[in-house]
Order: C-alpha cells, then structure tokens, then sequence
C-alpha cells in the first residue's frame, strides 16, 4: 500500500479486484488505497470502487470521460503502475455518477456519495 495506510476509524465494508473499500461513519464517506506498483491504472481503480460504494456494475455509471479525460487521469498518477516515481502531494477532485471523488498522490481515493456540488448562482 502506498503512502498513508486506512486509519483506525475506517471500516472495511468490501473488496473490489484486490483493493479493500473503508467506510468512514463520522464523515460519511468510502476511502481505497492503491499499491503503487499495482498495474491498474487509476481510471480503472476508480471506475471499481465508485460502482462498489454505489452497488451497480460498473457499466452502469457514467461516462468517466464525461467527467475527467481518464487518460489525462492515468498520466496524473502513472506512478501507481510503478512507471515512473512519484513527485510531490497533489490531488485532484471532481464529480462523478453523482460522488464527490478526491484521487490523491500517495493512492488514496475519497468517494463521497452524499456531497452536491456547489453551482454558483447566476447573475
């Protein structure tokens, strides 16, 4: 596992393709960690686990593409097939099939399935 291992508060609910889904009840959201030399790319790892937390298949979700260029995503955090290391912390956070979804760099993905996006208001 990479980076930051699941915090005690979390709970184990699942296992998607090898990856355990954690369950944080004081913040109502689901976490994954990717292995850093895992093979799957991102887009993929995600696709699993939001379709996990949200009890389809994952052909039933959205597009990713509708969201994010999952290829622009894949080349975020290639470091995860262990192709290249990783440089720096960032992390990048975006709607998808109705979840608030953060990926960051050490290979934790934060799904929150009741966060609405904020629309700014007209003027």
């Amino acid at each position: 596992m990479s980076g930051t291992a699941p915090r005690e508060t979390l709970t184990p609910i699942a296992d998607t393709n090898g990856r355990t889904v954690y369950y944080d009840d004081d913040r109502g959201t689901y976490h994954t960690w990717c292995d850093d030399g895992a093979y799957e790319p991102v887009s993929t790892a995600l696709l699993m686990t939001v379709s996990s937390v949200l009890g389809v298949e994952p052909d039933d979700l959205e597009a990713l593409s509708e969201c994010v260029e999952p290829d622009a995503l894949n080349a975020l955090f290639v470091h995860w097939r262990g192709d290249e290391s990783r440089v720096g912390d960032g992390s990048i956070s975006f709607r998808f099939s109705q979840c608030a979804v953060t990926v960051r760099a050490d290979g934790e993905i934060e799904i929150d399935p009741t966060r609405r996006s904020v629309v700014p208001a007209e003027r």
